[in-house]
């Protein structure tokens, strides 16, 4: 009889489990009031100066990605987008690739933007949280893409170099 049971309960879990897999992903997380967002920053950075409570200060596009759990309906979107395009300032003289030898210094750098820092930091990237640098690399991020052989894999297109620059220096935009 217990193993019965123990079948039938294994049975039913089972059967659980797969209805929950199966169910449909919540397309848009919840919403959140960006009033208690700030409250809480608020609090949380209370004893600090005031040059950092502006760094934590959320500007209008995270207060609405915020409101709409990082789903915001059509028009807004576009609004949204739109604005942080515009802020990217591309080289005077249209030179998107860089020394890829410096990049790759402030990519690894993994520091930056802390409390320590002057104005005059040079600030890391930390992009192997997300992507993998260099092959001999034993740990990395991998939710953006490898950055091994990056332009090659793009055949050098300038497009494509320009839409990569614009991404790093606004990563919203």
């Amino acid at each position: 009889m217990t193993t019965i049971l123990a079948n039938a309960a294994s049975a039913i879990a089972g059967l659980a489990l797969a209805t929950v897999l199966t169910l449909p992903v919540q397309a848009q997380q919840p919403a959140i009031d960006p009033a208690i967002v700030d409250r809480y920053v608020a609090a949380t950075w209370k004893s600090t100066a005031d040059d950092w409570k502006a760094r934590v200060t959320q500007d209008e596009t995270q207060r609405i990605c915020t409101a709409t759990g990082n789903n915001p309906p059509g028009a807004e979107f576009d609004k949204t987008l739109a604005r942080e395009v515009a802020t990217v300032v591309y080289p005077a003289d249209g030179n998107v690739v860089g020394d890829w030898k410096k990049g790759e210094q402030v990519a690894q750098r993994g520091t930056g933007g802390q409390f320590s820092d002057t104005p005059t930091t040079v600030r890391g990237g930390n992009c192997y949280a997300c992507h993998q640098i260099t092959p001999q690399e034993l740990s990395y991020g991998t939710l953006g893409p490898s950055l091994i052989g990056y332009g090659r894999d793009r055949k050098y297109d300038k497009d494509e170099a320009k839409k990569t620059f614009a991404k790093v220096f606004n990563a919203m935009a």
